[in-house]
């Protein structure tokens, strides 16, 4: 059953400084920067989104109370190439600021837009030399039409023809026709180089081999997989009285934990003023929660593959490649969709219908204890709320899934899913670099890392952290058994010092705690982040690749709050040529003990391909948890009731799961 209020909160005036443009103020912003000023011929608006007010200011807002409202327009014109920022006031109707960017490899480019990819591939497929290297492969006039252009971000490798262009590197698929799955087909050896600012593709590299192009078909399509099984019995979730969250606009509380709900353009889902209310006091624990940043580094060094590292949130945006998602099955339930404001390229605003999904799962046991002498028996199963969306970026499509549980844990998992990267093999050949898929396709090897951007906020703005591991005691006067183990601890004093890698040998975890608090036992309040097993960034420390993705070279980071400090990999990855973001932002050394600090996490997953990640790879998950850590007195789980009898529920009146 869909959850939907009359009006869905796209649809309202914003309430609340936090509250992300509507459709009219997107198209009042788009309006006052061009009656202000010239925008050139052919004005571009990759990113049109809400200027965050400071955390002050957020803090202050009394309900009811007016708020200032300003947007932030990253403007290109794609006929000059020249790109801009704007601020625009949209209480006043004025445009506050300008400023020219310059978009050389020392700064990076405005991210690519959809627009881009489409010219890209009328651009290839008019180059004569393109068409002559097709027809060298065997391929017809009318085959070649059929052709699908991978336009891929080109990273930077200090090429002289390339540098001060924006260009993209194109690769090339055979599809037998429209609806065929390209990447069972690719087309070796040859990359297009195109500058989007001429129109025309600058070089060609052909490296000259000429690899059968393979030609099995390997479709996912309902029609291509027929016939599907027939044994599965349907799977229904009802909640009959509805769900226990509660919407209002942007606002959710559900149980005793409260948020608001925001999204941009680069990184899709954002969970704003998240907290808990314990003992009817609301305690805040996150203030912002995003994932800033993906990369995606391809370890396979041939012409085709080399150059393939996209920054998905920095070079194309995950909010705006966000998908409409589905009722039964994208989401499963009682949902709530948000439907998002957003622009396209033109800057003309739009509704993304249900682009963001919110329901309740039930999730097995939550506590239990059969007590066989005092025949005292309770069990108690876990809910949890789910926040969500789906980006595809290519040929990958992520999933990104805020869990929110009832003992106060917060989860956060990634959901990789899609069709692996390719590469054409001679007969008989074995892939170098990466796993066999099928007889004639390899699959490149590849990491992807996601980071984290957590805004802390445990009981307010001092928050510090702490590093800790198991450490082995040795035998002696104060360990005679040679049993005793004890936790180590170091508090993590200045940002260029807290850049850390995890360990399984010794459980590293980190604390996010408040020094200026103490609980019952004498502990600051805090929350645990513990990570999955996730290695570091691969590529050698001197590779450009390295430079670029440095955010994934650590695990945790930590930063002094500073507002313009928004993105681990910096403003503009597309076309960076050095370093940016998180390796840069730690070199200021600022204390980070008892101050408004920002968490960082990278993880991920490596990659190694096999025959069954094909044609379409099954999920595969990658993320973290937050613990509440002498953060609550007892447990909040004790307050969930049993479940009733007849096993339907989960957290409703009854007692089947509870008694003598």
């Amino acid at each position: 059953m869909l959850q939907q209020h009359d009006k869905p909160a796209s649809a309202l005036k914003p309430s609340h400084p936090l509250d992300p443009l509507t459709i009219g103020e997107i198209d009042a912003a788009c309006d006052i920067l061009r009656a202000a000023r010239d925008l050139g011929e052919f004005p571009r608006f990759p990113f049109v989104e809400l200027k965050e007010p400071s955390r002050e200011e957020v803090e202050a807002f009394v309900q009811g109370a007016t708020f200032p409202r300003v947007a932030f327009l990253l403007v290109l014109d794609i006929a000059s190439g020249r790109a801009s920022e704007a601020l625009v006031d949209l209480r006043e109707e004025r445009l506050i600021s300008w400023t020219d960017l310059e978009t050389d490899h020392e700064h990076g480019q405005p991210p690519i837009i959809v627009e881009d990819f489409y010219r890209a591939a009328e651009i290839v497929k008019a180059d004569e030399r393109w068409r002559a290297a097709m027809v060298l492969r065997g391929l017809s006039d009318s085959e070649i039409d059929l052709i699908q252009i991978d336009p891929i971000s080109p990273g930077y490798f200090d090429f002289e023809p390339y540098k001060g262009r924006r260009i993209l590197r194109a690769v090339s698929y055979y599809r037998a026709f429209e609806q065929d799955n390209a990447y069972a087909h690719p087309i070796e050896g040859v990359v297009a180089v195109v500058d989007l600012i001429e129109g025309k593709v600058i070089a060609m590299e052909d490296d000259g081999r000429l690899v059968p192009i393979p030609r099995k078909q390997y479709n996912y399509d309902s029609a291509s997989l027929a016939p599907a099984r027939t044994d599965l019995k349907p799977l229904e979730i009802v909640q009959a009285d509805g769900p226990s969250f509660v919407v209002d606009g942007w606002h959710v509380t559900w149980q005793d934990w409260e948020f608001r709900v925001g999204f941009t353009p680069r990184e899709g889902l954002v969970l704003n003023q998240l907290g808990f209310r314990d003992g009817g006091r609301l305690r805040p624990i996150i203030h912002r929660a995003s994932i800033t940043e993906m990369a995606v580094p391809y370890a396979d060094p041939t012409p085709q593959h080399f150059a393939k590292c996209a920054f998905d949130a920095g070079e194309f945006g995950l909010g705006k490649l966000a998908n409409q998602l589905e009722l039964g099955c994208d989401c499963l339930g009682h949902i709530h969709y948000f439907d998002v404001p957003a622009s396209d390229d033109f800057g003309k605003a739009f509704v993304m219908r249900n682009a963001i999904c919110m329901h309740e799962e039930d999730y097995g046991i939550l506590w239990k204890h059969n007590e066989f002498r005092s025949r005292v028996s309770e069990t108690r199963r876990s809910r949890r709320l789910v926040v969500s969306f789906f980006a595809t970026v290519g040929n990958y499509d992520y999933g990104f899934y805020w869990y929110l549980y009832q003992d106060g844990t917060i989860q956060f998992e990634a959901k990789l899913t899609g069709i692996v990267q390719t590469s054409a093999l001679m007969d008989g050949e074995r892939y170098a670099w990466g796993g066999m898929i099928v007889p004639s396709l390899g699959g490149p090897s590849h990491q992807h890392f996601f980071n984290a951007r957590l805004h802390m906020a445990i009981d307010g703005t001092g928050n510090s952290v702490t590093e800790h591991d198991y450490v082995r005691v040795p035998m002696g006067h104060d360990n005679p058994h040679g049993n005793v183990f004890k936790v180590s601890s170091q508090l993590l004093e200045n940002e260029a010092d807290a850049a850390r890698e995890a360990d399984g040998a010794t459980g590293r975890f980190w604390k996010v705690i408040n020094p200026n608090v103490r609980n019952d036992v004498d502990q600051p309040p805090g929350y645990k982040l513990v990570v999955m097993p996730s290695p570091t960034l691969l590529a050698d420390l001197g590779s450009s690749v390295y430079r670029r993705a440095g955010f994934a070279s650590k695990h945790v980071w930590v930063t002094r709050y500073a507002p313009e400090e928004r993105f681990a990999s910096g403003d503009y990855p597309n076309q960076h040529g050095g370093e940016c973001g998180l390796p840069v932002y730690v070199r200021q050394g600022r204390e980070i003990a008892n101050q408004d600090i920002v968490l960082w996490h990278s993880f991920g997953h490596t990659h190694v391909c096999k025959p069954e990640d094909f044609p379409i790879m099954p999920v595969e998950y990658a993320g973290f948890t937050l613990k509440p850590n002498n953060f609550f007195t007892t447990s909040p789980a004790m307050k969930i009731p049993a479940a009733p009898v007849g096993g339907h529920g989960a957290g409703n009146k009854g007692s089947c799961c509870g008694g003598h």
